[in-house]
Order: C-alpha cells, then structure tokens, then sequence
C-alpha cells in the first residue's frame, strides 16, 4: 500500500500543479508589471500540450473589441499602447488542453514620473537655519512607499534635517488622467557653502528611478547687486528618459519649454513685480511665495500675467518672490533686497509727541508769567544810598 501511494502521490501533485497554471507560461514573468503613460508594453501567454491536444488561450479582463489581442494556436498577446491610469488593472491569461484549464493573473501598474522638480527658495545663504520646499509634479502612485523625497548632500542624505511635514495636491490636467504634486518641507541646520539636491525617488516592483533638482547655499544673497539683481529661475527639464510622457509641454513645442519669467520696474516707493509667460492659451500664472505674508502684499492676477507690489516704506523684509505656471507647474523665482526701510511713525507716538510739546510749552509760558508777575509786585530796586 505505501508503495502505490509513494506512485500516485507524485502524479497527484503534478496534476494539481499543472491546473494551477503549470504549463501556461507568461512573459515578462513578473507578477507585477508596471508601464509609464503614454508607454507601451506586450503581455505573451503561451500554452504547449502534451500528445495531438489543441492549446487554446485567450487573454482576459480587456475589452476585445480594442483589437488589443491578437490569439492564435498555444499562445495570446495582450499589447498595451498609449498607456493610461485607466489601462491599469489585472488582466488574466486561461488556457485549456483538452479538460484541463489553466489560469494566470498579472497586474498592470501605470505610473507617472516625469523630471519635474522644483524647490523653493531656489538657493540658501551659509550659516542660518532655514526651510526648504521639494516638489515633484505630475507624479502618481504618491504614496511614500513608492515616491520618497530627500535632500542629499553630495552622495549622501544630508543629517541633521528636522521634517515639517508631506503635502500632496491633485495638479490641473486637461486629460483624465488625475496626477499629483507632492511636496515635502525640512528645517535645515546652518551648512557651509556648497550645493544640496532634492531627490525624487519612485520605487516600484522591478522598477526604481531618480531626479534630483539642485539646490546652491551661497555665502551672502545680499552681497549680489543691490538692490534688485537676482533672479533666478527653478526650470523644469521637460520629458524623462525613463518615460515617453511630458505633459509640462504646453503650446508651441518647437518654441521649447514654456517658463515663467518675472520682470521688476520701479514705481514711486518701491517697485512693481510682473510674472508673466509666452505660451499658448489656457495657461494662467499666480504669485505663490513672498517674504512675510503674501496676502500683505498688492496682487493681480489676470491669465498670463500677474502683478504684485512692492513699496519699501512699508518695511517689507527681504527674501523670495515667486510665481507658477498653472497648468505644467514650472515657476520662477526672484530675491529683492529693500532700499529704503523707513520704519512707519506710530499714531500714538506722534500724539504723545504732541501732547508732550504742549505741556512743556505750557510750563514755560507758566514759569515766564511767574516771574514777570513777582517783578511787578516787588517793583523795581531801591537806590543806593549815599555813602
């Protein structure tokens, strides 16, 4: 008895084996597949049976009428083309010889990773402690798991960096795809001159790929030209070699990327801020980033262009202007240093002021009648007598 069950335990496995998808092979092998939008892919599931039998196999889980698969005798190929969040999902391989059936499943991931990072400020001073922003845009899967941000100082994460904190936004898209702008904040220790980078990492099964945005830590911003000389712009190096996709494109593409710039002219008591950008319609810009608090400030906002104000007298702290690109993200940066900062004259200082002057007049004018007052009562001086 042990001898006939040592015989057909083996033969058992094996069928079970084999109706779990044995003979049915799959290409890529992995169980987890994962594309870029707008990638394109092929999925290959074959089938051999044993003696005369006809293989049959058949791709499922796909709207057949997209012409996607094309099956023939032992073998099916599911192609995938312009890849979309919606493409994703789990496509399932059956195959069948004779009564036996067999099945297997793969998953398809679509993600979205373009090298589009900005960071603001777009440059630090050495010696203080500072934040620092990271973004990266038109991102999805945005989960940490799968997208990390870091700072890194030449091949390594920078120390001493305290997080504030993860925010992630649903970016304008004129398709239907929903992608994303993820943003992370750190508070900086005091570094010395040199260069950090932000880094954008997407990990996904079979998949890991990187960006970085660099980031100068200059020795003085002040000691540039004064008063307004710096402008720097956080530019978007548009379409990843990794993937086919770059929506930040927008209009004419032969004209190359379409950026923000930000022009300054003065205005009596300070100067006027314009972000402006030449691109096609159906873009818009707004101011996003100023020193204090943006809302202190005088803005308008009209399409491709926005205006915002700065007046000197009002003691305006200097620091970073900037302004986005709606959609595509892309912005532009701006550092001012105040020329004049007169401190405003507080409504009841002066009026202390006054009522103070006031009292010292009236005490003078008060010890001058006194005086005059004793001297008429007195009268004037005896003369001498003779001698």
């Amino acid at each position: 008895m042990e001898r006939v069950l040592a015989l057909v335990l083996p033969l058992f496995l094996g069928l079970l084996q084999q109706s779990r998808g044995g003979p049915l092979k799959v290409e890529p092998r992995e169980p987890v597949v994962v594309v870029a939008i707008g990638g394109s892919m092929q999925l290959t599931c074959r089938l051999a049976c044993e003696g005369r039998k006809a293989a049959s196999v058949q791709w499922r889980g796909l709207d057949t009428s997209l012409g996607a698969v094309q099956s023939g005798p032992g073998s099916s190929v599911l192609s995938v083309r312009n890849a979309s969040l919606s493409t994703a999902g789990t496509r399932v391989c059956v195959g069948s010889c004779g009564n036996l059936t067999f099945q297997q499943t793969v998953k398809l991931l679509v993600f979205a990773f373009p090298d589009q990072l900005t960071v603001s400020p777009v440059a630090l001073v050495a010696g203080l402690d500072q934040k620092v922003a990271c973004t990266a845009h038109n991102v999805t899967p945005t989960d940490p798991d799968a997208l990390s941000l870091s700072l890194l100082l030449g091949d390594r994460e920078l120390e001493g960096v305290q997080a504030l904190g993860r925010d992630e936004e649903e970016e304008p898209q004129e398709g239907q795809d929903m992608l994303f702008r993820v943003t992370e904040r750190w508070l900086l220790p005091p570094l010395a001159p040199s260069t950090l980078y932000c880094q954008a990492t997407m990990r996904l099964p079979g998949l890991q790929l990187s960006h970085h945005q660099p980031i100068p830590v200059l020795h003085s911003l002040t000691s540039w030209e004064p008063p307004v000389t710096i402008s720097l712009e956080a530019t978007l190096e548009q379409g990843s070699t990794h993937s086919p996709w770059s929506p930040g494109k927008l209009g004419n593409s032969s004209a190359g990327p379409c950026l923000p710039e930000i022009h300054k002219s003065p205005v009596p008591g300070g100067l006027e801020l314009l972000c402006e950008v030449a691109c096609g319609p159906g873009v818009a810009v707004r101011w996003t980033q100023a020193p204090g608090d943006l809302a202190a400030y005088e803005r308008r906002e009209a399409g491709a262009r926005a205006w915002l104000s700065v007046l000197w007298a009002a003691c305006n702290p200097e620091g970073w202007f900037q302004c986005r690109l709606d959609p595509g993200g892309q912005m532009a940066s701006l550092y001012l240093v105040p020329e004049i900062c007169s401190p405003p004259t507080s409504g009841a200082l002066w009026t202390g002021s006054l009522v103070l002057g006031l009292l010292l007049l009236v005490f003078l004018t008060y010890r001058l009648w006194k005086c005059c007052w004793a001297h008429q009562l007195l009268g004037p001086p005896p003369p001498p007598g003779p001698n």
